[in-house]
Parts: structure tokens; C-alpha cells; sequence
């Protein structure tokens, strides 16, 4: 299981990177290997300002549709059209080109509660 110790993450099995106020966002690998096969991702989201565990977009798997939740209030600033074509990037590289979206951080002290790659290796037991 591959959990980039640079990273943040939720509880929700989402990864986060931290570029000055912009964040990336995608699945972790232990999320996208649960889902299996991806097959769609949606996120209409973009240009709008949502708050932290808001909805942001979802993910279809061949056998289920998971909620995106957004892991920090902010705007939805771009979607990584990549996926529309190929979504299965998320499942080969959920990490690199397989990330769903970058938002504009509206409150950088939202970070702190993010869990540690060591945390969330906890979480999953990994």
C-alpha cells in the first residue's frame, strides 16, 4: 500500500498536497484499490467556493459511487481533465496524474487537523 509520507489525509480516503494556499486532491490507493476499476468521475464544482466535508464531486467505480468530500473549505479552482478520458488514471496513478482537483485554500488552519500519512496508515490498518 502506497502512502506518500509528504501528504495529508482524511478520514474520508482522500489525499491532499500543500502548495502555498493551492491544495491538490485526489483518492488515496487503498481508496481506489476498495472501489476497484474506475469507470467515471464527476466534479461540477468547479469555480465554486465549498465548505470542508462538503460534496465536491463523485466517483464510479463497476460496483459502487462514492462522495468526493472536500477536505478543506476553499474554491474549486481546476479539475483534472484527464479523467474524463481516462479515468482510470486514478486507479494506476492515484498519486501523480490521477489527482481529481485543485482548490484555493480559504483557511489554512484547517491543515492542522489532517492526518499524517503514519495516522492514516493507523486508520487502514496498513
Amino acid at each position: 500500500m502506497n502512502i506518500p509520507s509528504e501528504l495529508k489525509y482524511t478520514k474520508d480516503h482522500e489525499w491532499i498536497k500543500i502548495d502555498g494556499d493551492i491544495a491538490t486532491v485526489g483518492i488515496t490507493d487503498f481508496a481506489q484499490s476498495e472501489l476497484g476499476d474506475i469507470v467515471y468521475v464527476e466534479v461540477e464544482t468547479v469555480g465554486e467556493e465549498l465548505e470542508q466535508e462538503e460534496v465536491f464531486g463523485t466517483v464510479e467505480a463497476v460496483k459502487t459511487v462514492s462522495d468526493l468530500f472536500l477536505p478543506l473549505t476553499g474554491e474549486i479552482i481546476e479539475f483534472n481533465e484527464a479523467l474524463e478520458s481516462d479515468p482510470e488514471l486514478v486507479n494506476n496513478d492515484p498519486y501523480g496524474d490521477g489527482w481529481m482537483v485543485k482548490i484555493k485554500i480559504a483557511d489554512a488552519s484547517q491543515i492542522d487537523a489532517l492526518l499524517s500519512g503514519d495516522t492514516y496508515k493507523e486508520l487502514i490498518g496498513a
